[in-house]
């Protein structure tokens, strides 16, 4: 007899992409390429690069992001909450070194600091909570949009002084590999953006396997540098506890300043997803362009950042989610009023006022045959019971 394979628990979302990621990091380090392979898996990396943010400029609806500029209050709180709370956070924990983070884990926790929002994450977890989509998806593309310009420069900024190996000259791979290709995809929406429609479940995995790559290529060349051997199990146990004090930081952060700023409780939850998360999607392939071989260790905090925020977002949404499911139901019940009294429980009737209705009352959702039925039995009663009635009052 063949038994089930055990499934984890509803509210731990294991994300199979991750698993993926992880396999590839498993199989660069085993596999790592080299010499001539190594040359191609870099020249594949850079071309997907490019068309991964081609694509992201094809899909990205101008007309809806403009559309979205109405609720500037909300947007701008997600933005400062991305690329100003978060970097001084990511700044304020350079104390930790050497002591507790490696330099190489705080250039990536830094770096994961400076990464836009994400978009699809961000709107699943708003919609699950019953907040603001339609905000939750302009704020995810505004942010998407403003890190392909903001999160380099910030990097250029923070990231000199940290051995981030980024100069003045990285800005030419950066605008030849994100911004002219977003650009080129914005320009030719109107004439591809129907067919990306269409296939937009192929080219998902176009984006996924693309990601892939760049992952491979970023952990291969860290191979190649001997990186791996800077950081003990111990050294990442202190990078996800360090992670999960800046998730819970931002998480409540967002939450509280959210209601303080006067927003209502559907704004709040789009603002406390999208001002809390990092996209995986993005991040990685500008971290191929900012750090080259030193990618393998900088997007490690990313990586391990993305999946901490999938199960722990994930369980807020569903308890509010629920919770909202119960006060819209009380808001309902309560609309709607006491029950209506039927009239055989009328206490004058029953305290012998008024006059006596036989037989039981006509419910609204009595069909006519049974609503006869019962007139006709009530009609039908003897003259002994009603002289017993009557000798009752």
């Amino acid at each position: 007899m063949r038994h089930p394979l055990p499934k984890p628990p509803s509210w731990l979302p294991v994300d199979g992409y991750i698993l993926a990621l992880v396999g590839t990091v498993a199989l660069a380090a085993l596999l790592p390429a080299r010499g001539p392979a190594a040359t191609v898996a870099e020249g594949a990396s850079t071309t997907a690069v490019a068309l991964l943010f081609f694509l992201y400029g094809a899909r990205l609806s101008t007309r809806e992001a403009m559309a979205g500029l109405r609720h500037w209050r909300l947007h701008l709180t997600v933005l400062a909450c991305t690329f100003a709370v978060f970097p001084v956070l990511g700044l304020a924990a350079r104390g930790l070194v050497p002591y507790v983070l490696p330099p190489a884990l705080h250039t990536g926790l830094l770096f994961l600091c400076l990464v836009p929002s994400t978009v699809q994450s961000s709107i699943a977890f708003t919609s699950l909570a019953r907040g603001n989509v339609a905000a939750a998806i302009c704020a995810g593309s505004f942010s998407s949009l403003v890190g392909i310009v903001v999160t380099p420069l910030l990097a250029g900024l923070v990231l000199h002084g940290s051995g981030g190996g980024f100069s003045a000259g990285s800005l030419v791979p950066i605008v030849c590999q994100l911004l002219l290709p977003f650009l080129a995809g914005q320009f030719l929406r109107r004439w591809i953006g129907p067919f990306l429609t269409r296939h937009k479940k192929a080219l998902g995995h176009v984006d996924r396997g693309s990601i892939l790559l760049v992952v491979y290529s970023a952990f291969s060349a860290g191979m190649a540098q001997g990186i791996w051997h800077q950081v003990s199990p111990l050294r990442l146990l202190c990078l996800l506890g360090v992670e999960a004090v800046l998730l819970a930081v931002m998480l409540t952060g967002t939450s509280y300043g959210a209601r303080r700023l006067g927003f209502g409780r559907a704004d709040r939850i789009a603002i406390t997803f999208a001002g809390s998360k990092k996209s995986l999607a993005a991040g990685l392939p500008m971290a191929s362009v900012l750090f080259g071989a030193q990618a393998g260790l900088a997007v490690l905090p990313l990586m391990l950042f993305h999946q901490m925020q999938l199960m722990v977002c994930a369980v807020l949404a569903r308890r509010w989610g629920a919770e909202a499911a119960a006060e819209a139901d009380a808001d309902a019940a309560a609309a709607a009023g006491p029950e209506p009294r039927r009239e055989g429980d009328d206490p004058a009737a029953a305290a012998g006022g008024g006059s006596y209705l036989p037989g039981p009352p006509t419910r609204s959702n009595d069909s006519p045959s049974t609503s006869g039925a019962l007139t006709g039995a009530s009609s039908s009663r003897t003259p002994d019971s009603s002289a017993s009635v009557s000798a009752r009052r």
